[in-house]
């Protein structure tokens, strides 16, 4: 289907406006499930425009917040190089994980109250955003979560003094259905890390699917990512994502 792009909004946080943007299907009248897409550390860059974009023509309000709205500048996009990757690992760690649970609650909140979405919630992300859908899912009303290459789960190591991710998971607080998709040649993730956030999942009695690649770290990006942009395999899971949220959203 046709999509639209929604005027960005500023969304009240206890850190300050979170500049959002919302992508949805053109037809007006018309009620779709809600998604919150996190992106990578460098923000609201092209590639993650584009994979909001196609989630909007599957038939979902889509909306994407700057992660780290309150260290950079407003419509601020990080470089993919190394200084840009050094100054998007650096926001990652410069705030608590408590601001990125209660941006989630704003991102969530807006869908919730947005004309054209059904009030059926889900998140998406990528590397630092996979994780932050994951926390994302652990918030009341979200009931699926698609989580690619989420980074630092099994290091506990998000945000400023780290995180209790697994932890929660082990209380029972994921609930949400989970899609998982991981990278075998991800260096970010190893073998091991993976199989920490499998077992947690698994002894916390989650509903979840469990997906491992031959593929590298970033390999759903189409830019930046000379080397390890796989296009077959990002067609693959985007369709396994799509699927996911439109049985589990319906």
């Amino acid at each position: 289907m046709t999509i639209r792009e929604d005027p960005a909004i500023d969304l009240p946080t206890p850190a300050g406006p979170m500049r959002t943007f919302v992508y949805r299907p053109a037809a007006e009248g018309e009620k779709h499930p809600g998604l919150v897409l996190f992106s990578e550390i460098f923000q609201v860059t092209a590639p993650v425009r584009r994979l909001a974009a196609a989630l909007a023509g599957h038939g979902f309000v889509v909306a994407v917040p700057e992660i780290f709205h309150d260290l950079l500048t407003p419509g601020e996009v990080l470089a993919y190089d190394t200084p840009g990757a050094d100054r998007g690992n650096a926001c990652k760690v410069g705030r608590p994980v408590k601001a990125y649970d209660d941006d989630a609650w704003a991102a969530l909140d807006a869908l919730r109250s947005h004309p054209a979405c059904s009030g059926r919630l889900g998140a998406i992300g990528i590397c630092i955003g996979g994780h932050l859908a994951f926390r994302a899912a652990m918030q009341a009303g979200v009931a699926a979560a698609a989580c690619f290459y989420a980074t630092d789960i099994h290091k506990r190591s998000l945000g400023a003094g780290g995180d209790d991710s697994l932890a929660r998971v082990a209380r029972g607080d994921l609930k949400a259905e989970m899609l998982m998709i991981w990278g075998r040649q991800d260096p970010h993730i190893d073998q091991a890390g993976r199989r920490m956030i499998y077992d947690a999942m698994a002894e916390a009695k989650c509903v979840f699917s469990w997906h491992e690649f031959n593929a590298a770290h970033a390999f759903m990006r189409d830019e930046g990512s000379a080397g390890r942009y796989d296009p077959e395999l990002a067609r693959l899971c985007l369709g396994m994502a799509v699927d996911h949220f439109r049985r589990a959203l319906a």
